[in-house]
């Protein structure tokens, strides 16, 4: 039975999408559950999992095209099986994800259609950029992923091999992004733009107000250095600060439910998880991988979901159910060695926790000077959601937790 591909709803308010990129060609068999094509909403680029199994085909949308949700952009089909009804041409934009592609038109109930042209060549966004920043010409390497897809690693053994050759093409292309003129535009990717788009609507609708307290990190710092190791002899990976940001907050929410609801035109929305997002720097924004019900999670079990988004989101492979389903985002900039700043709402969350770098500072304990580790921590709140008492209690108990995590924990 032919299974129909369609554009997904990734995000609440999605109307369309972008096709970055296919992950298996025309013709080739596909199971249910493997990634098959790439899609950048206004949040990340992810990979979308085929819905079924059978043959690729009547494939309507080619790499740059923007679909509207919901509409049917191929078919999977049984060996001799005719896709249903004929795919009409997508609205394609510019095909800058493909090397030497030439047209490619949708096919029509013609089973088992031919595969793409060896010419055509796949590569990974992560890869792409890493061949403009270190000059190499993707169209002279064959790559070592599913179906020849140029991946990272590809690109960065060929930049190896290069050795010197490589490296005046990048210190050129490094130096004309650096020395862009006066009243020169810089133009932003989809991703950019439609983050901007976000954020402009989010500041200029939601009545955001803003709620700062300073907390003693002494104990943050003690239990981290335990847990630390804990995590790194369990899992083999090295745990953060922002872990263990993510275990208090997620717990401190279970108190205060208010903090964890969402705004939505007939009220206030009482989530039944709480879901935390963590903001990720990545090349042209940032994006903001959820992981899911926080609240249940140790802090070894965060770190490893954790590290597994941000390198996903950083190496543009995040999957729809990595971006959805926020309720609570937290911002650390403290890597940055920021001291604090104020964080912009994720609509229709009711919060987000901005939070600065750890460092010591003379206060008053006692009633005689003493040096602390003190964070500063600047909660931002959607005014329709949760008033300043709630906010400020929110934030009392969030300082407490961080002064004793081990109650928190228990």
């Amino acid at each position: 039975m032919a299974v129909s591909v369609v554009m997904p709803a990734l995000e609440m308010a999605q109307e369309t999408g972008k096709v970055i990129s296919w992950r298996k060609r025309e013709g080739e068999q596909v199971v249910k559950g493997e990634p098959l094509l790439e899609v950048e909403t206004d949040k990340a680029v992810v990979e979308v999992e085929s819905p079924g199994d059978g043959i690729l085909s009547a494939v309507s949308a080619r790499e740059g095209a923007v679909i509207p949700v919901g509409q049917t952009i191929a078919w999977l089909l049984a060996p001799g099986e005719a896709a249903p009804i004929a795919t009409a041409p997508a609205q394609t934009g510019r095909r800058t994800d493909t090397v030497g592609a030439g047209p490619a038109a949708a096919s029509s109930g013609v089973s088992n259609p031919p595969p793409s042209p060896p010419s055509e060549m796949r590569i990974s966004p992560k890869a792409r950029r890493l061949a403009r920043e270190h000059g190499v010409d993707v169209t002279r390497l064959r790559g070592s992923g599913p179906g020849g897809e140029i991946l990272a690693e590809d690109i960065m053994n060929a930049a190896k091999s290069a050795g010197a050759a490589a490296a005046p093409a990048a210190i050129a292309a490094a130096q004309t992004k650096s020395q862009a003129t006066a009243g020169e535009i810089e133009p932003l990717g989809t991703v950019g733009r439609l983050m901007a788009a976000r954020t402009t609507q989010s500041w200029t609708t939601v009545p955001h107000f803003f709620v700062t307290r300073d907390a003693d990190a002494s104990g943050l710092l003690e239990v981290y250095e335990r847990l630390s190791v804990e995590v790194e002899r369990a899992h083999g990976i090295k745990a953060t600060l922002t872990d263990l940001l993510v275990a208090l907050v997620a717990r401190v929410l279970a108190k205060h439910p208010r903090m964890n609801a969402s705004w939505a035109a007939e009220g206030i929305r009482h989530n039944g998880e709480i879901n935390v997002a963590v903001a990720v720097a990545v090349e042209e924004g940032v994006v903001a991988p959820v992981l899911h019900k926080a609240n249940s999670r140790n802090v070894g079990e965060l770190a490893v979901k954790r590290r597994e988004l941000t390198e996903r989101a950083k190496a543009g492979r995040l999957q729809p159910a990595d971006i959805t389903g926020g309720t609570f985002t937290i911002s650390n900039l403290g890597m940055y060695n920021v001291d604090a700043f104020t964080a912009i709402i994720v609509p229709p969350q009711a919060g987000i926790l901005a939070v600065g770098r750890v460092g010591d500072r003379v206060v008053a304990v006692d009633g005689r000077p003493a040096v602390r580790p003190m964070i500063t921590l600047t909660l931002s709140t959607d005014h329709r959601v949760a008033d300043g008492a709630r906010a400020a209690l929110f934030l009392n108990d969030l300082v407490e937790a961080i002064r004793e995590p081990k109650k928190w924990l228990e």
